[in-house]
């Protein structure tokens, strides 16, 4: 009983403490600590009795595990987006789509302009610093309330295109390395999931406006606001399409093709990166700091979700951890549903669809490949279902795009980001795994 009431009150204490702003660097350990207080956990190793398990050790060991698997990954990405960010090509891209559809459509072209970027590789923060210029030129020309924003730059970022089939994301190729899978697993019903998404979220998102509107909400400006960005003397919005292709076609080939695993998206990235420096060599205003930033950036990155599966990785030893695990992967019915749970429910607790993944699938995948579910239809539910629950108030990437991109508080803006970044995939994945019982 305490060590529930530990568990629940220590995940409890970490999504208060990060919507007050407290850095997750040192919210996760200290909530972690709680955690293991109150399920009898040893802090330090002299104190543990037989080498059992320890606070210190085992928060750090889930900590630099994650660290050691992705950094590579992580660092890639970061600096194959700060090339697309700094020579301009992001915004060339998204100013393409944006012309494209015109005012009318203006929350669709953000969503559209952030979801293009993202299916290419490009980190989902620097899709949020990239368009969120756009974004607020949209909306105040629009007249749409810019609380909004958020939402729609989470929307086109993280739900359908994230943990879609074929996304280069991190999150749709952790399965990859625990089922033998590869990106592309279980397509057809991604692309059904995802035009369900897509459909479902962009009618939701414009309800929700024109409800506000007709409350009497309006676009606000405010001090301090991001001068408009001169879209004169950017690069061909094709050349832009370039790279992306790059990432897209590398990542397809030494996946499906050489079955490489997550290696291909090393390969991937790294292809994305070179031919984007290429090509626009010409623009960049200091390639080699502009690299340094996006170093910086990675290492912010991964540290902050390392953070969070080290609170995972002390959750997991928990007696209370233990119930709920064998609770859920024995429910009744499909084992896919029982997947399902189970992954959101850990990504839930670490606030991160990765960090979730990298806790709940060495603890899942043996179980569930033993009764015989079919790998490329786990390797979907498990992706999709990661990224529901995650975009809790304490997730990293809700935090950073909500308050310091955004310039918005969750009190404002969380509520039409939880609708479109926690129901909706949630109902996506319960549409999955029908589909899947189905036989599609």
């Amino acid at each position: 009983m305490l060590s529930m009431a530990g568990l629940v009150g220590g995940l409890i204490l970490l999504i208060f403490l990060t919507i007050r702003g407290m850095n997750i660097l040192i919210a996760a350990p200290l909530c972690a600590l709680l955690v293991a207080l109150t399920s009898g956990i040893a802090i330090l190793p002299p104190m543990a009795e037989g080498g059992q398990a320890s606070f210190t050790v085992d928060y750090m060991t889930g900590f630099a595990g994650f660290l050691k698997d992705w950094f590579i990954v992580f660092l890639l990405g970061a600096m194959f987006g700060k090339v697309m960010e700094d020579s301009g090509a992001a915004d060339s891209v998204a100013h393409w789509v944006v012309q494209k559809l015109g005012m009318r459509h203006a929350a669709l072209a953000v969503i559209l302009a952030c979801a293009i970027l993202t299916y290419g590789g490009v980190s989902v923060f620097v899709v949020a610093f990239s368009v969120f210029p756009m974004a607020l030129s949209l909306f105040k020309e629009a007249n749409l309330p810019r609380r909004f924003i958020p939402a729609a730059l989470a929307f086109g970022s993280v739900t359908f295109t994230m943990t879609s089939a074929g996304s280069v994301e991190i999150q749709n190729f952790l399965p990859t390395s625990y089922l033998g899978t590869n990106h592309f697993a279980g397509w057809q019903v991604s692309i059904v999931v995802a035009l369900f998404m897509a459909t479902v979220g962009i009618f939701w998102f414009e309800k929700m406006m024109a409800r506000a509107q007709a409350n009497g909400e309006v676009f606000d400006v405010r001090e301090g606001d991001p001068e408009e960005k001169n879209y004169d003397v950017l690069p061909n919005p094709m050349l832009g399409f370039v790279p992306l292709a790059v990432v897209l076609g590398t990542s397809f080939y030494f996946s499906v093709i050489l079955d490489f695993g997550k290696s291909a998206l090393v390969v991937a990235l790294l292809g994305g990166l070179l031919s984007g420096i290429l090509i626009y060599r010409k623009h960049f205003k200091n390639l080699g700091a502009a690299l340094s930033v996006a170093t910086l950036g990675a290492l912010i990155a991964i540290s902050n979700t390392c953070a969070v599966v080290g609170f995972g990785s002390i959750a997991k030893l928990t007696p209370a951890f233990q119930v709920a695990l064998d609770y859920m992967t024995h429910l009744p019915g499909n084992e896919l549903i029982g997947a399902a749970v189970a992954v959101s429910v850990i990504a839930a607790l670490t606030g991160s669809a990765s960090g979730g993944q990298a806790i709940a699938l060495p603890l899942l995948a043996p179980h569930y490949l033993a009764e015989g579910v079919d790998p490329e239809a786990l390797h979907r539910v498990v992706a999709i279902s990661s990224g529901g629950l995650d975009s809790l108030p304490h997730n990293g990437y809700v935090v950073t795009t909500i308050r310091a991109i955004c310039g918005e508080t969750h009190q404002s803006a969380y509520l039409p980001v939880a609708a479109l970044t926690v129901v909706i995939p949630f109902v996506g994945a319960i549409l999955a795994i029908v589909l899947f019982l189905l036989g599609l």
